[in-house]
């Protein structure tokens, strides 16, 4: 038994060790929600045999067992005559339920990033299935009703039950069709976990930590690819800037104000050199521009002193692959810091019809009203931010920000 208490070690091993086993559990039965109800079943039994046995020194491994037992007993209830022993011969024998770890959560990373999905649906169902969010948290990061996403889900999951893909990695040749969704699925997997769009806690670290392995997994996958190797920077460079983001009370921590001697410079400095190979292989993309951002901000000693110009180049590189409107607005925070708040002002406000139900657009345009001693108006865009934020520390910001 760990001398951790207990409630803190049963949401431990919730977070850590429930998503390699759906992951596990689907490859075996080809089925996410078969894996998600015997997973539950087996999460239940724990409940109920932990508190009178201890918890037991491998977790993992006993959920795996009850798990697979409970896979058996269904298929001996649901099925008849060849058909079920045929399935349960397959589901019982040797190794059938062997862990496999990484590589499983790994495979079901590929398989919900099927193309034949759109990427929406791509996202939500790795949130479901590897982040283990609820429908109703993922609706929410969405701004999508919840029976809306119940369904896409259900379509999603369908599609894979019937493609027979869950649980494989993809063939050598078919990765690279794949990278770019991967990618862009495991880094909005990592900003869930960095920023929750739940109004229960502020940040899911066991999100940021699954994110961040899949990140390392993909790239050792794929060592000759350079926007793997950028995520992965990208996703390091951000960690090490993860202990100061918020204060002892638990308050977010903007980056201007960020305690910047609590950042792990040498994980700044692994992030920098995997950013290095990237770059060093001269086929550009989205994510080796956003790495090189990110070192931009974690490698300067101030605000001030960042390399805000070369921000802006790097954000207008951005662009002419994604004409995003949250591009233009980020790429705008820096216009600021180099021209000024009226010019930076000019960028945002076009962006009002696009993002007006974005909470950051109406927070940054706060902000540079305040620059220009605007007061009122910056206090009601705060205020129009504050309404549209979910997550408790960002809306504990805006309070403040607002009744200042």
């Amino acid at each position: 038994m760990s001398s951790v208490p207990y409630d803190e070690e049963l949401v431990r091993i919730y977070r850590e060790e429930l998503p390699r086993l759906r992951a596990a559990v689907a490859r075996r039965t080809g089925s996410l929600d078969l894996a998600d109800d015997l997973v539950q079943d087996a999460w239940v039994e724990a409940l109920d045999h932990w508190p009178r046995e201890g918890v037991p020194a491998n977790p993992g491994g006993w959920l795996m067992t009850t798990a697979s037992r409970k896979a058996v007993d269904r298929a001996r209830r649901e099925r008849a005559g060849a058909d079920k022993l045929r399935l349960v011969a397959t589901l019982d024998g040797p190794g059938a339920w062997d862990d496999r770890g990484d590589e499983d959560l790994l495979a079901l990373v590929f398989a919900c990033c099927d193309p034949r999905l759109p990427r929406d649906s791509q996202v939500a169902l790795t949130l479901r299935a590897v982040g283990g969010l609820t429908t109703a948290e993922i609706a929410a990061g969405f701004l999508t009703p919840e029976p809306t996403m119940a369904q896409r889900l259900s379509r999603a999951k369908k599609l894979l039950r019937d493609s027979g893909t869950i649980g494989t990695l993809p063939e050598p040749d078919e990765l690279g069709g794949r990278l770019s969704a991967v990618l862009s699925v495991i880094y909005l997997v990592y900003n869930e976990g960095y920023l929750s769009s739940s109004a229960r806690v502020p940040q899911r670290t066991e999100l940021r930590r699954e994110a961040l392995e899949l990140s390392r997994l993909v790239d050792r996958l794929m060592p000759s690819e350079p926007e793997a190797a950028a995520l992965h920077a990208l996703v390091e460079l951000h960690e090490a800037r993860a202990g100061a983001r918020f204060d002892g009370w638990g308050r977010l921590v903007v980056l201007a104000d960020q305690d910047r001697s609590r950042w792990d410079t040498g994980r700044i400095a692994t992030a920098t050199e995997l950013l290095d190979r990237a770059l060093a292989r001269r086929r550009p993309g989205p994510f080796q521009a956003h790495a090189a951002i990110a070192a931009l901000h974690a490698t300067a000693p101030t605000v001030e002193a960042t390399d805000w110009p070369q921000i802006g180049v790097l954000y207008d590189q951005l662009l002419a692959w994604d004409d995003a409107p949250v591009l233009r607005l980020n790429r705008a925070i820096a216009t600021w810091h180099v021209h000024g708040p009226e010019r930076a002002l000019a960028e945002v406000e076009e962006l009002a019809e696009a993002l007006a139900t974005y909470r950051l657009w109406h927070a940054t345009r706060a902000a540079l009203l305040r620059d220009l001693g605007r007061a009122e108006e910056a206090r009601a865009a705060d205020q129009r931010a504050l309404e549209l934020a979910t997550n408790t520390a960002e809306r504990e910001l805006l309070r403040e920000r607002v009744t200042r």
